[in-house]
């Protein structure tokens, strides 16, 4: 996850009850729905939901942001960028996590240590990012670029299965 001044570090939060958990669906179905609103449907007043939904995202457990189609507002060459990493991976991510057009990243397990997005506004600063600025980053080996072709889905309502 990217760190910046909206995404605090994660923490082992307390579980979910039930009444934040429909909280979160709410602001998932329409982010900008009233607390009143919100109070209605879960059994709370206004008051009530604005503290929890403060203490949700001062918590990092939710995030309010207005989500773009990256086509429309100039964005046009996104791609998913793999990478194989020499030594310990938390630096790598790091310096990822720093460079503008990255949105996201992701330690993972299996043939590739990184993942993250790139979402550029033409090929010619893909290519910059991927020649210029990751391929500098000490440590990174490899490197494998999935070029998007056309975005049929993006969805952010996993709920809080």
């Amino acid at each position: 996850m990217r760190k910046n001044s909206t995404t605090p570090e994660p923490s082992v939060a307390a579980p979910l009850d039930d009444v934040s958990k429909k909280i979160i669906e709410q602001l998932q179905e329409d982010g900008r729905r009233p607390y009143g609103a919100i109070g209605k449907a879960v059994g709370l007043s206004e008051a009530a939901v604005r503290q929890r939904v403060a203490r949700l995202t001062q918590s990092g457990v939710v995030q309010i942001v207005a989500v773009t189609d990256p086509m429309q507002v100039g964005l046009f060459r996104q791609a998913m960028i793999m990478l194989k990493v020499d030594g310990p991976l938390e630096p790598v991510a790091d310096a990822l996590a720093e460079l503008d057009h990255i949105d996201y990243v992701v330690i993972c397990a299996g043939k590739y240590d990184l993942l993250c997005e790139a979402v550029c506004p033409d090929d010619d600063r893909l290519l910059d990012l991927l020649s210029n600025r990751i391929r500098t980053i000490p440590g990174v080996r490899d490197i494998e670029t999935l070029t998007y072709l056309k975005l049929r889905k993006q969805s952010y309502q996993w709920g809080t299965r």
